[in-house]
């Protein structure tokens, strides 16, 4: 499930909320002050990684590249 980052029309508070993608924004509230008029606002994210950094764990062309996340068993995780 994503964040989602949501600021207060009423007291400015900005505050995170994890839920679905097709939850509605009237049933969040503020946790500072209780309002549903809140606006959801646009945020971003950075993720770096390059082949270079696991070369010498593992070979991204065989599907070792020894990635955090359980590696790329199908070889195709893009870092070859």
């Amino acid at each position: 499930m994503p964040i989602y980052e949501y600021k207060c029309s009423e007291c400015n508070t900005k505050f995170e909320v994890l839920h679905k993608s097709t939850a509605k924004q009237d049933d969040v509230s503020c946790p500072n002050c209780n309002s549903v008029k809140n606006k959801k606002l646009f945020s971003s994210f950075s993720s770096s990684i390059n082949s270079d950094s696991y070369s010498s764990s593992g070979d991204c062309s065989t599907g070792q590249c020894n990635l955090p996340s359980g590696g790329c068993s199908s070889g195709l995780c893009g870092l070859n």
